[in-house]
């Protein structure tokens, strides 16, 4: 007798074969297989006691604070605990329910088919990117004086090209380029200064070579000069917080964005007090609320591409949690982006300046691998590309 670990359909699926249950058995049993525990935060009582009383009739649970029942406490949250195919069945339930309920019968469905999605299809201007099949490696230059990791490494144009063709040829299939810090405490600087660092850079490699580009910047016309060069792809750190135009030049040019979590701005990010009610729940409703705000300015909802935001207003244990919990993130159904390269949270744990986290950057994105990531930002390609082979080929053993 042993403990079976399901993951999966796939793996359910791959556990009836092998028990020789016959096909309409496989169908029926599948959505039986696998558990899944749903939180809602802050409902009404007497939301939460219907959904309590439906979800016990499919056979399943609700756990709900104390005097909710009575109604002794104005909200609760509600852990929903059951099977895919009682969560199924409550859904159904709720959908012509007053009080909100159908509103969370659609959510509820929505997340269910976003737990269940494992590969997305991104298009940029020039090529559609596959993610999902294998983990995707994003290389890093960061053509600034003053970066955490890599800033002042290259002097010229003609060095930081060279090394992006080294990125190529070493795995990378996205290159990310960034001309403006975003280290805690970094001052924003100027729209012709960051123009001038990062242009020439990205119209010269995007002649000599042949996977995207991507362009780190929380500014609209640097975007819109970035994607006339050659850019494929934005990626704002401030999720198009910082500037209102942003959103309407990723709409028009039609290109994917990443939307990254941060609280504050790199200059304040990491000052007083960084605790958070929910850390993934206030993450994921931050999340929820740039994409709602994406599509509404007519971007593609599959053009949006989230990034959590490891070590931008979080602590190590909070960076270290968001990494081991990753997978909720799955829930917002669109391709996950993890940036953990050497960054200081590492280094309060094994020691050691940025020089020295190799290894630590190699088990964060092993675990992040391992959690859902689908594509991994780092500094060092050659050696991360080998561990990304070995994490993906583990994850679909």
């Amino acid at each position: 007798m042993r403990h079976l670990s399901i993951g999966s359909k796939f793996e359910a699926e791959e556990e009836l074969k092998r028990v020789g249950v016959d096909p309409y058995g496989i169908r029926a049993m599948i959505s039986k297989m696998r558990n899944l525990n749903i939180l809602l935060e802050g409902i009404e009582c007497k939301v939460a006691n219907i959904l309590k009383q439906e979800m016990l009739s499919c056979g399943g649970d609700v756990a709900v604070a104390r005097g909710s029942v009575e109604c002794s406490i104005e909200k609760t949250d509600a852990l929903i605990i059951g099977t895919i195919k009682q969560l199924e069945a409550l859904a159904d339930k709720i959908s012509i329910q007053p009080f909100g309920l159908k509103r969370i019968s659609i959510d509820l469905k929505n997340l269910l088919g976003n737990l269940a999605r494992d590969s997305f299809v991104v298009r940029t201007p020039r090529r559609e990117i596959l993610m999902g099949k294998k983990t995707l490696l994003m290389g890093v230059i960061n053509v600034t004086p003053d970066s955490f990791s890599d800033g002042g490494l290259f002097a010229n144009v003609e060095d930081a090209v060279e090394y992006g063709i080294r990125m190529e040829e070493d795995g990378a299939d996205i290159i990310d380029i960034g001309g403006e810090s975003s280290r805690p405490g970094s001052e924003p600087i100027s729209v012709e200064e960051e123009m001038k660092r990062v242009i020439p850079v990205i119209a010269s490699l995007g002649k000599r070579i042949t996977i995207p580009i991507s362009i780190d910047t929380t500014k609209s016309e640097i975007a819109r000069m970035a994607l006339e060069a050659g850019a494929e792809i934005i990626n704002d750190i401030s999720a198009m917080r910082c500037d209102e135009k942003m959103a309407g030049t990723v709409a028009r040019c039609k290109v994917p964005v990443i939307l990254m979590h941060m609280r504050g701005t790199p200059k304040t990010m990491q000052e007083g007090d960084l605790s958070y009610p929910s850390l993934r729940g206030d993450i994921t409703r931050f999340l929820e609320e740039r994409i709602d705000e994406a599509t509404s300015s007519g971007i593609e909802r599959d053009a949006i591409i989230i990034d959590p935001g490891i070590g931008f207003g979080k602590t190590v244990e909070d960076n270290n949690r968001l990494i081991k919990y990753l997978e909720e993130f799955k829930g917002l159904g669109r391709p996950i982006l993890i940036g953990t390269s050497r960054k200081g949270f590492i280094g309060k744990t094994t020691g050691g300046g940025t020089e020295n986290r190799m290894e630590g950057t190699a088990a964060t994105v092993t675990a992040a691998i391992l959690n859902g990531a689908h594509v991994v930002r780092v500094h060092d390609v050659g050696f991360m590309k080998k561990v990304a082979i070995m994490a993906d080929a583990i994850k679909n053993a």
